[in-house]
């Protein structure tokens, strides 16, 4: 990334805002630095010269105590602009970075640890880049030019040598700039490698505890933490290095132009007044690109997320259709196939199905062969690389293909209960009927019919029993209880389920079967993933769902039996 990268303008609208403000900022404060040190000088050189007195130099001193307290504002504002700014932009970057994967779809990311890692710990990286680099980079851009101009107009010999070093301090920058960055992208890429096994490590801990297999990923976690701790290391070592060498060159600079004043001076050749002014303005017009390279270790993880957010934000979008869904009168699958990603095979190949209002259609075959693929082709979350899905409408006419279709408008007819829901923090009441919503008659025989009135009878709160992010408090098959009274409340004509009876005990199982049938009595069309026996029994349609060799990739067999 740029240090002032224009994809950053423009994916965040707080950030053009406060990079104007500190422009004007960044010229205040430079005048007032200029300012301050011919103040000085006014008000000492005659001092020290025997030409004045206290009375003579009191109105300086005064208006130097009015310089110091501005800039001492001056700084103040900008900084409390820098933390509001960093907020606003990282809340922009994250709400735009959520928003465009949700519009790519399951496929259109390579990882999902990648944006779980930038819109948490990655992006907070950013907060040092506005904070600290920026405003240093942008009174490089004021501060340096305006005080070289006012030293040249005092004394060109020095501002000659201030010239001539300057370009020096930029040179090391970029090059031990290229060493950071590499540096922070591998750190990175380890944080978010070690927040991926984390996440699965945690998820699945239950899992691995009831197998006996929790230390092997706990023994891959370590070697992952290790290699974030010498990725950290590794750039904070360069940092080190590369801030010592930038105060060297700094210092050097200083020294020259500070030896070749005090000799001028020595030699009666530059009055006292003009000495001190440039001693005082020579530092100031180092300072500010001394300290962007000091900075720019602490924003370059910032960078480096900022680089991947840019990233993601560039991956073209999938066409949207734009005609509202009609009215649902079935689905018909024909002739689907999708290619399988990191696999050189089509799963689902060959598909054709209908699924018809008061019916189940059950999909089986084996694991890997494309059944939860086909899912996601009826909820329009990805399209078919061969074939066809169409939405035939209630009102009977030609079938419109769902590709073109609004996705607002078609989810609205959907209902989707995964195999392992995700509730939103709340309670149960919001889970099933919403935030605004009460329960009533219907959504207590609801849970009746699912079971969930039976789980209510354990919680000490029942329906007010509080509900954590994800779900959390609930056990798998409780949430699935409260997908599923979601799902008979929902009036969508097209209600897909994957497997909702994987994670439960015979009785509860019963209570699922029941569930579909419900949804078939009401007339509305059930695509679900089987694999128990007694499910795919209640179905009126099975479908199996194979895969096939890219090269073969003909129809292969799904069709109703």
């Amino acid at each position: 990334m740029k240090p002032l990268d224009p994809r950053l303008l423009r994916h965040a609208r707080a950030a053009r805002r406060y990079i104007a403000l500190t422009t004007v900022l960044g010229l205040a404060s430079a005048g007032l630095v200029v300012a301050q040190a011919l103040l000085v000088a006014g008000a000492v050189a005659p001092v020290v010269d025997g030409e004045a007195g206290w009375a003579e130099v009191a109105p300086l001193v005064g208006w130097f105590a009015v310089v110091a307290l501005a800039r001492v504002l001056v700084t103040v504002v900008q900084e409390s602009l820098a933390h509001r700014a960093a907020a606003d932009v990282v809340a922009e970057l994250r709400a735009s970075v959520l928003a465009h994967a949700v519009a790519l779809g399951p496929r259109g990311l390579r990882e999902p640890s990648e944006v779980v890692m930038l819109v948490t710990r990655g992006l907070d990286d950013l907060e040092p880049y506005f904070v600290r680099y920026l405003p240093q980079l942008l009174l490089a851009a004021t501060l340096t030019p305006a005080t070289l101009v006012v030293v040249a107009g005092l004394d060109l010999g020095s501002a000659a040598i201030v010239a001539a070093t300057i370009p020096l301090i930029p040179v090391f920058m970029w090059l031990i700039g290229v060493l950071t960055q590499r540096f922070a992208a591998d750190r990175l890429l380890a944080m978010q490698r070690l927040g991926a096994q984390l996440l699965d490590l945690l998820a699945g801990l239950t899992t691995l505890k009831a197998l006996g297999r929790e230390r092997g990923p706990g023994t891959r976690v370590r070697t992952l933490g290790e290699a974030y701790t010498r990725t950290t290391m590794s750039t904070l070592k360069v940092a080190f290095l590369s801030g010592a060498v930038l105060e060297f060159l700094a210092s050097i600079a200083v020294a020259l132009v500070a030896v070749t004043v005090g000799m001028r001076l020595v030699y009666g050749d530059l009055d006292l007044t003009t000495a001190l002014a440039v001693l005082m303005l020579a530092p100031e017009a180092y300072r500010p690109i001394r300290e962007v390279g000091t900075q720019f270790h602490a924003s370059a993880d910032g960078l480096a997320a900022a680089e991947q957010v840019f990233t993601v934000l560039e991956r073209p979008l999938p066409p949207a259709g734009t005609l509202p869904a009609p009215t649902f009168g079935g689905l018909v699958l024909d002739d689907v196939g999708v290619r399988a990603p990191g696999r050189d095979v089509v799963a689902p190949a060959g598909l054709s199905v209908r699924v018809a209002p008061g019916r189940v259609t059950a999909l089986v075959g084996p694991s890997g062969g494309g059944k939860t693929t086909t899912a996601m082709l009826a909820l329009g979350l990805l399209r078919p690389d061969t074939g066809r899905v169409r939405v035939e409408p209630a009102a009977g006419g030609e079938p419109v293909d769902l590709a073109g279709l609004d996705p607002a408008s078609w989810h609205a007819q959907v209902t989707w209960v995964p195999q392992r829901p995700v509730l939103v923090p709340g309670t149960v009441a919001d889970a099933v009927v919403g935030g605004s919503g009460e329960v009533d008659g219907r959504a207590e025989a609801a849970a009746r019919a699912s079971g969930l009135a039976e789980v209510l009878a354990t919680l000490p709160q029942g329906w007010d029993t509080p509900v954590g992010q994800g779900g959390a408090g609930l056990s798998l098959g409780q949430r699935q209880r409260v997908a599923l009274t979601r799902a008979l409340l929902d009036p969508a004509a097209l209600v897909v389920l994957d497997e909702p009876s994987a994670h439960l005990d015979a009785a509860s199982e019963q209570r699922v079967l029941d569930v579909v049938s419900a949804l078939r009595d009401q007339g509305r069309a059930v695509l679900v993933i089987a694999h128990r026996p007694r499910l795919v029994a209640l179905a009126d349609d099975v479908v199996e769902v194979r895969s096939a060799a890219r090269e073969a990739a003909v129809p292969a067999g799904g069709g109703a039996a």
